[in-house]
C-alpha cells in the first residue's frame, strides 16, 4: 500500500499513542546503569499527548501517581477501551501524613499493614503499559502493512518512534520505498540491520520498575551487590522515586554500609515525608546504630502501627545504654563493660560508640590488648550534615568526639604520647564544652610534656632528675604502664633494684604483655639470684619472640644457672652449639649417656625427607639448648643402626641415661618438636 502524502490528524496520532507502547531503539542495550528514559508525555511512547478523562469508573488497572497543571495529585487508573485506547480516571488523593515540603510524583503503595523488607507493590509513572498489537508492519498512517509490501520514500516529518524496537510479530514503519522484510525497521533512508524477534517475555531492561523487580529478586536470593546495582540502575532514571532509595538503603543495610544506608532512606523520606516504610527501616537502622531517641521518633511513626520485634529491641538496648551512662558515671568499669555487651547482643551492633565504652572499660580493667583490639573493630560511621536528624550524644559527648576521647587515652597508655595530644586536641574542636574533653587534654599536655623531660634526663645519664619527671608525670596518670617501665629502668641504673622491680610489676599489672616491662623484670631477676622468676620471664618472652637470638642467649644462662642453683651437673655445654654427628658406637654411646634428653637422627643422605628432617633439627638445637641433638648416616655407620635395630628413615630416637624412651618414624615437624618440648621441660 502506498503512502498517500497526507498529513494524520490528532486525532489518528492520538489513537496511536494510545494503542502503541514502543520503547526508543538505545533501549536495547540494558547494561548502561546511566541510561535515561526520555520523558516526553506517555511513560513508552515517544508522542506527548494530553490525558483524557473519562467519567467512567476503572475496576482493574494499575495506579500511577502523578501531578497535574495546577500542582495537585492524582492517582490515576488506566483500562483499555473497545477501540484500543486508553482512558485515565482522575481523582484526587492526599499523602499518609498530611502535606509534605516535598513531594516528586512518585508512586508507592499505602503502608498501612505490614511492612515486607523490599518495596514491591504500586507502579512508577514511568512503567509501561502492555497492550496487544496486531500481527503485521505497523505503517504511519495507522494502517496495517502486510509483511513484503512496499512503500514509496516520503519527505514527511517523522512521527513514530526513533530507534529499532519489537512488539508484534512485524515491523515499525516510518516511510521509505524499501521492502521491509519480517523483522526489519524502515527509516526515511533505508533499512537497518534486521534484528531477530524475541519471545513477547522477553523485557528490555530501561523501566525502573522493572530494574527494581530484578533488583528485588536478587536480594531475596541474598546477591546484595547485584541487587544494589540494579537499584542503583533504577535511581539513575527515575532519582525522584522514594521507593527506589529505601529499596537501596536495605541492601546498603545488609552489606554492613551503614552510613550510605541511613542517607539513602533519609533521602527517601525527604522525597515523600509520609513513607512509612522507608521510617521503619530507618528507625530499625537506628537502634544498630545505638540511636534509640532518634529511632523511637521513625519506628513510632504518627498513622503507623509500629512493628512489636523492633520495638522490643529498642526498648532491650535503650535499656542497657541507660545501665552503662549509670556504671560509667560512678567509674564501674566491670559493669560498663557488662551493659555494652549487652546492648550489642541485643542489636546496637553497629553503634560506634558503644564499641569505643567497651575499649575505654578495657584499658581501666587493665586489658590493654583488648581494649585497642576492641578500638580498631568500631563500625564505620560516617556523619553527614544532610540527614534530617542529628546524632544523639551517649555520655554526654558528641560521637565522634568520644571516640577520639578514648582513642587519645589508649594511645597514652600505649606509650603514643604525640599521637594522643593530637587526638584530643582534635576532640576538643569537636566538643569544646565537654569537661572531661578538658581535663583530658590538659592532662595530656602536661604528662607528654613530663615525659619528655625524663627522656633527656635519661639520655644525660641524670636518673635521679628522670626518675622525679616521669613521677610528676604518674601523678596525674597513675596507671600509666610506660611511665612506670621509664622509671623502673631509672631505678635499675641507679642500683635500687627492689624499688625498679616494683615499678616493672606495676606496668605489668595494667598492661600484662608489656615485652619491655617483661624483658626489664627478667633482668633484675637474674640480678637478684631469683632464676626461677627470670626463666619465667624469658620463656613467655621466648614464646613471643622466637627469633631474638638475645632472648634465647639470656634464656640459656637462666636454663644454666637454674640448674646449678639446684645442684644438677652441668657440663660441656655451650649456647648456640650445633647437632653432633655420631660415625663410631663407642662416640654414640657416650653422647646418648648423659644426663638429660638425647634426641638421635637416624637418616639416609640419598633420601629427602631425610635432609628436611635434619635441617628441622638444626633449627631445633638452637632454641631448645639443654637437648642433645645427634646425626646418625646408615649408609655410613651400620653398625649402629644394626645395634639399635633401625631398618626404616628417617627414624628418630630419644634417650634419657643411655635408656631409649621414644621412637619416631616419618615423625613431622609438628610432631617432633612437640617431643622436644615435652623432654626439655
Amino acid at each position: 500500500m502506498a503512502d498517500s502524502g497526507k498529513p494524520i490528524s490528532e486525532t489518528a496520532l492520538r489513537t496511536l499513542s494510545g494503542r502503541l507502547n514502543f520503547l526508543p531503539s538505545n533501549a536495547v542495550n540494558t547494561n548502561k546503569p546511566d541510561f535515561r528514559q526520555l520523558d516526553l508525555g506517555s511513560p513508552v511512547s515517544p508522542l506527548r499527548h494530553p490525558p483524557a478523562v473519562s467519567s467512567s469508573s476503572s475496576s482493574s488497572g494499575s495506579g500511577s501517581g502523578r501531578r497535574n497543571g495546577n500542582g495537585s495529585h492524582f492517582r490515576s487508573t488506566s483500562k483499555t477501551s473497545d477501540s484500543g485506547e486508553l482512558s485515565v480516571d482522575s481523582s484526587p488523593t492526599t499523602s499518609v501524613n498530611g502535606s509534605c515540603s516535598k513531594n516528586s510524583g512518585h508512586t508507592r503503595p499505602d503502608s498501612a499493614g505490614g511492612h515486607p523488607l523490599i518495596y514491591s507493590g504500586g507502579t512508577s509513572a514511568t512503567s509501561p503499559t502492555t497492550n496487544l498489537l496486531p500481527t503485521g508492519n505497523i505503517f504511519r498512517s495507522g494502517n496495517i502493512l502486510k509483511t513484503g509490501m512496499r512503500t514509496n520514500r516520503s519527505s514527511k516529518s517523522d512521527v513514530l518512534s526513533f530507534g529499532t524496537c519489537n512488539y508484534g510479530h512485524g515491523s515499525i514503519m516510518r516511510g521509505g520505498s524499501k521492502t521491509a522484510g519480517a523483522g526489519a525497521v524502515v527509516y526515511g533512508g533505508g533499512t537497518e540491520t534486521p534484528i531477530s524477534n524475541p519471545p513477547n517475555s522477553r523485557k528490555l531492561l530501561v523501566d525502573p520498575e522493572e530494574l527494581k523487580r530484578i533488583g528485588n529478586e536478587r536480594y531475596k536470593k541474598g546477591n546484595f551487590i547485584e541487587a544494589l546495582s540494579y537499584y542503583d540502575r533504577a535511581i539513575a532514571i527515575s532519582p525522584e522515586n522514594a521507593a527506589y532509595h529505601c529499596n537501596r538503603g536495605a541492601a546498603l543495610m545488609s552489606l554492613k554500609r551503614f552510613s550510605d544506608a541511613v542517607k539513602e532512606c533519609d533521602e527517601a523520606i525527604k522525597l515523600d515525608c509520609g513513607y512509612v516504610r522507608a521510617h521503619h527501616r530507618l528507625g530499625s537502622l537506628l537502634i544498630s546504630l545505638g540511636q534509640v531517641e532518634n529511632a523511637r521518633r521513625h519506628l513510632c511513626f504518627p498513622g503507623s502501627e509500629p512493628d512489636p520485634n523492633e520495638l522490643k529491641r529498642l526498648q532491650t538496648v535503650e535499656s542497657h545504654l541507660s545501665k552503662c551512662t549509670a556504671s560509667r558515671r560512678v567509674r564501674d568499669w566491670a559493669g560498663v563493660l557488662r551493659e555494652c555487651d549487652a546492648a550489642i547482643a541485643s542489636g546496637a551492633d553497629a553503634c560506634p560508640q558503644l564499641f569505643a565504652c567497651k575499649a575505654e572499660a578495657l584499658l581501666k580493667l587493665g586489658r590493654l590488648d583488648d581494649a585497642d583490639l576492641s578500638l580498631s573493630s568500631v563500625p564505620k560511621f560516617e556523619a553527614s550534615c544532610s540527614l534530617s536528624f542529628s546524632q544523639q550524644k551517649l555520655f554526654g559527648m558528641a560521637p565522634e568526639a568520644y571516640l577520639l576521647f578514648v582513642s587519645a587515652q589508649i594511645d597514652m597508655a600505649s606509650g603514643r604520647f604525640e599521637n594522643a595530644v593530637t587526638t584530643i586536641e582534635k576532640s576538643g574542636q569537636i566538643d569544646p564544652r565537654n569537661v572531661e574533653i578538658a581535663v583530658l587534654l590538659q592532662n595530656v599536655r602536661s604528662v607528654s610534656r613530663s615525659r619528655a623531660r625524663g627522656n633527656d634526663f635519661f639520655k644525660s645519664e641524670k636518673f635521679k632528675e628522670a626518675c622525679s619527671a616521669y613521677g610528676e608525670g604518674l601523678r596525674l596518670d597513675p596507671s600509666n604502664p610506660v611511665l612506670y617501665c621509664n622509671r623502673a629502668a631509672c631505678w635499675f641504673k641507679l642500683g635500687q633494684l627492689e624499688r625498679s622491680l616494683d615499678d616493672c610489676n606495676q606496668a605489668l599489672l595494667m598492661h600484662p604483655n608489656y615485652r619491655k616491662a617483661l624483658l626489664r623484670r627478667a633482668a633484675i631477676y637474674t640480678k637478684l639470684d631469683r632464676w626461677a622468676e627470670s626463666l619465667r620471664d624469658y620463656e613467655v618472652l621466648r614464646r613471643e619472640l622466637p627469633n631474638n637470638n638475645e632472648i634465647a642467649e639470656s634464656l640459656f644462662h637462666a636454663q644454666v644457672a637454674l640448674k646449678k642453683s639446684r645442684g644438677e651437673e652441668v657440663y660441656n655445654m655451650k649456647f648456640g652449639g650445633e647437632v653432633e654427628v655420631i660415625t663410631n658406637l663407642e662416640q654414640f654411646k657416650s653422647a646418648v649417656a648423659s644426663t638429660g634428653a638425647s634426641f638421635v637422627l637416624f637418616k639416609s643422605s640419598s633420601e629427602p625427607q631425610c635432609k628436611q628432617i635434619s635441617t628441622f633439627l638444626d633449627t631445633l638445637c638452637t632454641r631448645y639448648p639443654f637437648i642433645t641433638f645427634l646425626k646418625v648416616d646408615v649408609e655410613e655407620s651400620p653398625v649402629i643402626a644394626k645395634s639399635e635395630n633401625v631398618s626404616i628413615v628417617p627414624t628418630i630416637k630419644i634417650y634419657k641415661k643411655g635408656n631409649r624412651a621414644k621412637e619416631m618414624v616419618y615423625p613431622s615437624q609438628e610432631a617432633l618438636e612437640s617431643s622436644v618440648k615435652h623432654y626439655s621441660s
